[in-house]
Formats: C-alpha cells, structure tokens, sequence
C-alpha cells in the first residue's frame, strides 16, 4: 500500500512542478546602463520596466548582469530584468536568468524601441528577425531561436541618411516627452495581459492601438 502511495506522488510531482513553472514569467526591458543614456529612445525598454515599478511600488536590486525585480501577480511570478551588459550582449543575461530561474519560452517577453514603428507604435510578435536590432540579434544568437515573445515601442524614424545611432541614442523631443506617458501606461496594461491572459489575446488586444 505504501509504495503504490509512492507511486502516485511520484508520478505527479513532475505535473506539479510543469504548473509551477509555467506560472513563472520573464520580462526584459532592453536598454544601456549610465545617466548618458537614460532619457534616450534606445532605452524604452528600462522606461517601461520602471514606470510599471513606479506605479506598483517595487524595487529592483542589482544581481548578476543586471537589475532585477520579483513579484506576484494573482499567483503568477514576474521578474523583471534590465540588462546591465549594454544593449549588444542582452542575450547572455537573458540566458544566464532563464535558465536560473527555469523561465519556459513561451513565458519571455522583450521589450525594446523599434525605428520601423510610427511613435508610440505597439507591435506584439511571437517570432521574427532581429529586424536590424542588436540587442534582438544577440538574443537570437543565445537563445538559438527567432521564436520568443517581443514588444516592439515604436520611436520612429525621423532622422536623415547615416544619422541612425544619433537617433535612437538623442532624447526624446517635446511632443514625444508629452506622449510618453499615456504609452507607458498603455505598456504596463500590456504586461500585465501578457502574464494573466496570455500572448495570442494581448497581441488582439494591443496591436496597433
């Protein structure tokens, strides 16, 4: 009797531990360390993490190869990451706490700044490339995969011919300044729909809007 008992605790531990995890959720801010780059348009990843921290009171800690924050959500766990190995090798702190953290695929979101979006853009894929991006490109490349969760923040393109990298690393403009706000708050909803809803009814919900 006891070891059918045995039995029936063994085979489901595994089921137990698979709900755990899938209850487990990463979510990555892209962006580069230090106060030059703050407010600049490349860093749209860490400025959605934070204001979404703001408003919900959490903190982050400094922990290996980045800023880190851990919370719950009706019974999901969220841990929020801003990379601290600047934009081109986001993909080895993206690995490093997957792993450590046993994140399944399917449950990691990238956020970053997109010059092929209109400002203010949201666009929410399940796969696709790099799109030129390289921090996405390192991600790929570590992850061996093009199919992980991605918000794409679309800043725009109003520079002129080889003014690219002066672009997304200046400052947001006024009338992007003014804007700002609304659209991270509109980022926080989508998080917070990615972890309790689910990526096919998110991206319904906040493509194009």
């Amino acid at each position: 009797m006891l070891s059918f008992i045995k039995r029936i605790f063994q085979k489901n531990t595994p089921f137990i531990e698979e709900t755990d995890r899938m209850k487990k959720f990463l979510v990555v801010g892209l962006g580069n360390i230090g106060d030059d780059y703050e407010n600049t348009r490349h860093n749209i990843g860490f400025k959605v993490l934070d204001f979404f921290a703001r408003e919900e009171s959490i903190s982050f800690e400094t922990q290996k190869l980045g800023d880190l924050s851990s919370f719950k959500i009706k019974g999901r766990t969220v841990i929020f990451l801003k990379p601290n190995t600047y934009m081109n090798l986001s993909g080895k702190a993206v690995k490093y706490w997957m792993e450590k953290e046993k994140i399944p695929l399917e449950n990691l979101l990238i956020i970053t700044d997109d010059i092929n979006l209109p400002y203010g853009s949201i666009r929410l894929k399940t796969k696709g490339s790099d799109g030129g991006h390289n921090g996405l490109k390192d991600i790929q490349d570590k992850l061996a995969t093009t199919k992980y969760n991605r918000y794409r923040f679309g800043v725009g393109a109003n520079f002129g011919k080889g003014r690219q990298v002066d672009y997304v690393l200046g400052q947001w403009n006024e009338e992007e300044s003014e804007k700002l706000p609304e659209r991270l708050k509109r980022s926080s909803e989508l998080i917070k729909s990615f972890v309790l809803s689910g990526i096919e009814r998110t991206m319904n919900t906040f493509n194009n809007t």
